[in-house]
């Protein structure tokens, strides 16, 4: 990399380099040396993003998961969001009752050994893949059931496009976590999906508030506020407490993007957002980037031969 190259220079070598045209759901992740993560910034200078040392190390990622997945044009788009939400299940940010986490991980069995074969998978076969953080013999038995009796026959197109279908459904869907308090001191995990904002505790979601009824979001300090205007309630104000200063700067950041992307029309839409009232004082952020609805629409313009995929 030249030392003046900009984000988007290092993101469409790697989109090129990945045969990748649906880019637009995708990002570049990196952690600082305090262990905050951060999207690596396509306006910006690469290297002046980067607080560590030279060799950087980033991550590829999808950064605004499909709200349709079925309905990505290409498979090799498909291909690398079931590649992250497969990883979003063994970290347990997908959560899921065991009857959905076994067919999910059937899917992944189907996609990744094919069609049971008695001669090529003894007993507990099932066992030599990690699915999730942590699992039972069970869930193991019932894993290897599914993908013996319900799954022969699929492809690992069909099998990912059906892990797909079935991941979309789950309220934990696209959850990227973000670790705060609210104000009693409770843990909670907060989220941006396709749909709105969520509030995780424990293992339930606890708030759901889609996109049209967020009005506002800033931040000061440690301080995180959303501003939600619901036409059965009075305008309500949500905070929460985020780890750090940087951490909440993170979430803020992340929250614009996400609610820019997934409820604007067009990205002629998109306006400098400043993290407080006074207009001189505080940080101003500005998304950089098409939208859902515009990217879908290009997406359906692709004529191209599909890509091979090295699975």
């Amino acid at each position: 990399l030249q030392r003046d190259a900009k984000g988007q220079y290092l993101f469409d070598l790697l989109c090129h380099h990945l045969n990748l045209l649906e880019k637009d759901y995708f990002g570049i992740r990196f952690v600082d040396p305090d262990k905050q993560r951060h999207w690596l910034e396509f306006t910006k200078s690469v290297v002046k993003q980067m607080r560590a040392q030279p060799p950087f190390t980033m991550c590829f990622r999808v950064k605004f998961y499909p709200t349709d997945p079925a309905a990505l044009k290409e498979e090799i788009t498909r291909y690398l969001v079931f590649l992250q939400i497969k990883r979003d299940l063994y970290h347990g940010r997908l959560l899921c009752k065991t009857s959905d986490a076994a067919l999910l991980a059937a899917y992944i069995l189907q996609a990744e050994i094919g069609d049971y074969d008695p001669g090529k998978h003894p007993e507990g076969y099932s066992s030599k893949f990690q699915f999730f953080p942590k699992h039972s013999e069970k869930l193991e038995r019932k894993i290897a059931e599914i993908h013996k009796s319900e799954l022969s026959g699929q492809t690992p197109a069909t099998s990912e496009l059906n892990f797909l279908r079935k991941a979309q459904t789950l309220e934990t869907y696209g959850v990227d976590p973000h670790p705060c308090k609210d104000v009693s001191g409770n843990a909670a995990f907060l989220a941006f999906t396709p749909f709105g904002f969520v509030v995780l505790q424990g293992n339930k979601r606890v708030h759901f508030i889609k996109w049209n009824e967020v009005t506002k979001m800033k931040f000061e300090g440690k301080t995180f506020y959303l501003y939600v205007s619901q036409k059965e309630e009075k305008k309500i104000v949500l905070t929460y407490f985020a780890p750090t200063p940087e951490a909440c700067k993170h979430l803020w950041k992340c929250g614009i993007e996400n609610q820019a992307f997934y409820k604007l029309e067009k990205s002629s839409q998109v306006r400098t957002v400043s993290s407080s009232n006074l207009f001189f004082k505080g940080s101003r952020f500005r998304y950089s980037g098409r939208v859902a609805k515009e990217v879908m629409e290009s997406s359906a313009k692709i004529k191209r031969e599909p890509p091979e995929i090295h699975r």
